[in-house]
């Protein structure tokens, strides 16, 4: 046990947060680590986690970057963590060390978000990669998909400290970049829609919206795999 990570998630304030219950459930059944921290808010039902609070006063980006910061700098956090959101699910076993995963070029995730309207959250992709290549990446890599990613406490502070100027700074990517991660390509697991597509009961990792996971099939068939609490919850205080 001494040699697993810890999970780091960042929470936003105020929420029940369903999804982080079942989440919280897919982690300690099927993905090895030492310790939860939860980063920002802590819900009321959350037991024996690790909680680092900080003030959400700023946009999601801005909250968000300031609990993946606040992780990194706390002395408690494993050197290497696997960095969660509230909706990654781990639906089948995996191994101690999680593998690194990417998205494939930057350009191509450009064009797929270009298609969906412009936004702060494709103005971040851009700024991002243009920051990337100006520092030598000429045809950089995402890694903007929504699985757990292995990260270093002292990269991800100096990747922190590259992007400080962006106001919407895609972390994930940059710190893949910056410390050469490589990895294997893969296809993101967000599910954003009711049906019953784009997964199979077999599916390693998913991803939810809060729509699709509370009306969705894709919500309907995680609940199923994990019915029970796990030592992660407790009763409302």
């Amino acid at each position: 046990m001494g040699d697993l990570m810890d999970i780091v998630v960042p929470v936003r304030e105020g929420a029940a947060n369903a999804q982080l219950r079942y989440a919280l459930r897919s982690w300690a059944a099927h993905l090895p680590h030492r310790r939860v921290w939860l980063a920002g808010y802590l819900p009321g039902w959350a037991r024996e986690v690790g909680h680092i609070p900080t003030r959400q006063t700023g946009t999601k980006y801005q909250n968000t970057t300031k609990a993946v910061r606040a992780a990194c700098e706390h002395p408690g956090v494993t050197d290497t963590f696997l960095l969660c959101n509230d909706d990654f699910f781990v639906m089948t076993p995996q191994p101690e060390r999680f593998p690194v995963y990417h998205r494939g070029p930057v350009r191509d995730v450009e064009a797929y978000y270009a298609t969906r309207g412009a936004g702060k959250y494709l103005r971040g992709l851009r700024e991002t990669r243009d920051l990337l290549v100006s520092l030598g990446h000429e045809d950089p890599l995402s890694y903007e998909l929504h699985v757990p990613l292995p990260v270093s406490k002292s990269g991800m502070l100096k990747t922190l400290q590259v992007g400080r100027r962006l106001d919407v700074l895609h972390k994930r990517t940059a710190y893949g970049v910056l410390n050469q991660l490589g990895g294997e390509r893969m296809t993101d697991v967000k599910i954003l829609h009711r049906a019953p597509r784009g997964y199979t009961t077999a599916s390693p990792l998913l991803s939810t919206m809060p729509d699709s996971f509370t009306n969705g099939a894709v919500g309907k068939h995680i609940r199923a795999v994990f019915p029970r609490a796990c030592r992660y919850e407790g009763r409302v205080r």
